[in-house]
């Protein structure tokens, strides 16, 4: 196998990763009421509440809050149905770079200033809707860690770039 074709495979196994989980990540954001009430009871099944009480605590106040919600002000959750909208169609325009990823690299550099807005959006917002500290870390870390596989494929989006990037010496050539 090229070097080339190599990079190429590599670059596409690491946006598939990447663009899965987005859509899970997205997908999650349906079915918020019946998912948390599934992971409080998890939670209390392996006995969560005496070891992190603080988490305990956290997610009965959110399923109480989105159960408040459901029952009496449902059109609120349409929200979240955009967010997870909005993550699968980010999905979709990951196809460019998996189709050509020297042409669309910039797809992959929005990917990564979209990451990087995670720390202060959740720095900023977490605070005034009363988001507990901990668990602004825990979204920041969404965007830590998706950046790291995006960082992964830009480096070698440029290496594939240069690797098929016609000498100087033609490229002066052909210009002149």
């Amino acid at each position: 196998m090229s070097d080339r074709a190599a990079l190429l495979k590599g670059i596409r196994a690491w946006l598939v990763v990447f663009v899965v989980c987005l859509v899970l990540s997205g997908a999650t954001a349906f079915p918020l009421v019946h998912e948390l009430r599934g992971i409080e009871s998890l939670l209390r099944t392996l006995s969560v509440p005496e070891h992190l009480p603080g988490l305990m605590e956290w997610i009965e106040r959110v399923r109480r809050g989105l159960d408040a919600t459901d029952a009496g002000y449902p059109f609120v959750l349409y929200g979240t149905d955009w967010l997870a909208f909005a993550h699968l169609v980010i999905a979709v325009a990951f196809y460019g770079p998996y189709r050509d990823p020297v042409r669309n690299i910039w797809v992959v550099e929005f990917g990564m200033i979209a990451c990087a807005g995670i720390i202060p959006l959740a720095l900023i917002c977490g605070p005034i809707r009363g988001i507990p500290f901990w668990w602004s870390v825990v979204d920041m870390s969404f965007g830590v860690l998706g950046i790291v596989p995006l960082n992964v494929v830009r480096k070698r989006i440029k290496r594939l770039e240069a690797l098929t990037a016609p000498p100087a010496t033609a490229a002066v050539a052909l210009s002149g």
